[in-house]
């Protein structure tokens, strides 16, 4: 077979792992059950803080974090809308096999994305991809994967700052 097969393969494949499947808050009438082990009302701010071993589900969906803020907008009856969500903290995201790690995450409501952001990883099955960021559009259905490392590395030839790359593992069946 020849390399552009291959390549063909290999895009095909990767943009199937790396969609993540991610909470719907907007529009989803289940209820969002959160546990932890202090919350904090910021009534002027229109937040909630909850902290220490945060466990948050919507139907299939499931965030364990250090901290997560919850915030929402009132409409004109007084009813509360989630506007976004940001987690700090030991951030894991489920959704069926799909798993999800980083240091911080935000769930921006109105454009319908969602954000792991340092040391971001997500697994499909046994499949893995790395980056500093990973940012997956909700309607759009794609995803994007930015830079590998936080930081940059020199490279030993010129002395050039080399920038961060993004990781794929795919293990064959």
């Amino acid at each position: 077979m020849n390399r552009a097969y291959f390549i063909a393969l290999f895009i095909l494949f990767f943009a199937g792992i790396v969609l993540l499947p991610v909470p719907s808050v907007a529009g989803n009438k289940s209820p969002i059950n959160i546990e932890a082990d202090r919350m904090i009302s910021l009534e002027q701010k229109n937040s909630v803080l909850f902290s220490g071993n945060v466990d948050a589900s919507q139907d299939d969906v499931r965030i364990l974090t250090d901290d997560m803020t919850v915030y929402y907008v009132k409409n004109d009856q007084g009813n509360q809308k989630v506007s976004r969500i940001k987690c700090v903290g030991n951030v894991e995201v489920t959704k069926g096999e799909w798993l999800g790690t980083s240091n911080k995450m935000e769930y921006l409501s109105k454009e319908r994305k969602i954000i792991l952001n340092g040391n971001a990883k997500a697994w499909q099955g046994k499949n893995l991809v790395t980056g500093n960021t990973i940012v997956y559009y909700l309607d759009e259905g794609r995803s994007e994967v930015i830079g590998g490392r936080s930081s940059t590395t020199l490279t030993p030839d010129d002395g050039q700052k080399k920038p961060g790359r993004v990781k794929a593992t795919i293990i064959p069946e």
